[in-house]
């Protein structure tokens, strides 16, 4: 099990679509043996440039625990899923002592 970070940008829509998509995806890492450790929500905020003819953003980012088909699985859902404009995973750093 390795640790991930997830951010993505949603597009602005109303609070209760906005939690369905992110709740979407915290049962798909759960259903693919993952563990999501935190939840941020940034909330809406202006895009650096248009994406999608979009100016605004919902962001969130996920910190979690999961093995790499995990990730693999939840990237593969969200570049299919249009109310995604934009994700990011990243593997999260080891601090060694």
């Amino acid at each position: 099990m390795r640790k991930y970070e997830i951010v993505f940008i949603v597009k602005p829509l109303e609070e209760e679509a906005n939690n369905a998509i992110i709740e979407k995806f915290s049962k798909l890492i759960a259903a693919n043996g993952g563990t999501i450790d935190k939840e941020d929500r940034w909330g809406k905020r202006r895009l650096a440039y248009e994406i999608k003819k979009e100016v605004e953003g919902f962001y969130v980012i996920f910190y979690v625990t999961c093995p790499p088909a995990c990730v693999d699985e939840c990237d593969r859902v969200m570049k299919i899923t249009d109310e995604i404009l934009k994700h990011m995973i990243v593997r999260a750093d080891e601090k060694e002592d």
